[in-house]
């Protein structure tokens, strides 16, 4: 008998379906976190849920194959970061890639105490509208606003509402010697903010309320939603997993979907009427969605809207190949 081709993927990762939490080093842009894991991988379906600028380091959550679904979720969960603000000068970029604008009078630098930090800090917290950074990869009719300052445009976005639940000062701050020779005071901050809230803009607008200008010199996302930076994995590490031709260590759809939605364990004849678009009786629910709908196989079948006690699809998450990385070895290292 002649012998078949193999259906099997090159990677035990090709085929399956998960959410991979990485903890991206400074350098690197998000499109690299991503393109390095889609060679990983061995699959193109790869996306990411909130950009990290190359400065940051920290938590970047990745979706892969049907479970890049999910992203459009993950991107609007709150996030928590640890930043370093330097006050005593404003730069072209609200951190320190850019080139600096201005400096701190050194007298009023030195004259920062605690009582005036923790109140202009304390200013940023709550609902507020922030004016993000003119470098941001916010589009303007169609184009980049970072690529438009590059191209030599004067860039100025529109506010935008944002809420900052908690700005915690770690410690007190830190007299320092900046770049060209100017005195600023460093201070490390906890932050934890809604979606697309700029650290830096902080950095920029606590500077303005003082007078000496400020910037971001670090940036690490600890947190986004339920998921910490503490349970990611490094580049390296998922290279190392990859050279050994392990399974990455994917969080199965499944497991995602029931720590962001309310759940609804279905049978399996309403599984399979709401595969082929029908709605479903649903007794005891409150009505809205998105809700998880998971097969007695604990497969994650899609998100379901209630309306009048029934439930119709809104997304399927088809099943993979070689079944769910809840199933497979590894599948929640």
């Amino acid at each position: 008998m002649p012998n078949q081709p193999s259906t099997r993927p090159s990677r035990p990762d090709s085929a399956r379906s998960g959410i991979l939490l990485v903890d991206k080093s400074g350098g690197l842009t998000s499109h690299d976190v991503v393109a390095r894991t889609r060679r990983l991988a061995g699959t193109r379906k790869v996306g990411h849920a909130g950009t990290l600028d190359p400065l940051a380091t920290g938590l970047l959550i990745l979706g892969l194959n049907s479970s890049t679904r999910l992203l459009t979720y993950v991107v609007g969960l709150d996030k928590e970061y640890l930043a370093t603000v330097r006050l005593g000068a404003a730069t072209t970029t609200d951190d320190s890639e850019g080139e600096t604008l201005t400096t701190g009078d050194p007298d009023a630098v030195a004259a920062l105490d605690a009582p005036a930090l923790a109140a202009a800090f304390a200013a940023q917290q709550g609902h507020i509208v922030q004016v993000p950074s003119s470098v941001s990869a916010i589009k303007v009719d169609g184009q980049r606003a970072y690529a438009r300052v590059r191209a030599g445009e004067d860039v100025v976005l529109a506010g935008r509402a944002v809420e900052i639940s908690e700005i915690e000062l770690l410690g007190p701050q830190r007299s320092a010697v900046g770049e060209d020779g100017h005195p600023v005071v460093d201070i490390d901050v906890r932050v934890v903010c809604s979606s697309g809230t700029y650290i830096r803009a902080i950095a920029r607008d606590v500077g303005v309320t003082l007078g000496v200008g400020g910037h971001l010199t670090s940036l690490r996302r600890t947190r986004i939603g339920p998921f910490p930076v503490t349970a990611a994995h490094s580049l390296e590490q998922l290279g190392a997993l990859a050279d050994r031709d392990e399974p990455l260590p994917l969080l199965g759809p499944a497991e995602v979907a029931r720590q962001l939605f309310p759940v609804l364990e279905v049978s399996a004849a309403d599984a399979v009427a709401l595969g082929h678009g029908q709605r479903i009786e649903v007794s005891d629910a409150s009505p809205g969605g998105p809700v998880a709908a998971i097969t007695p196989e604990g497969r994650l079948l899609g998100l379901i809207e209630i309306v009048g006690g029934r439930g119709k699809s809104i997304v399927n998450f088809p099943p993979d190949e070689y079944g769910p990385a809840d199933d497979q070895p590894g599948g929640n290292a």
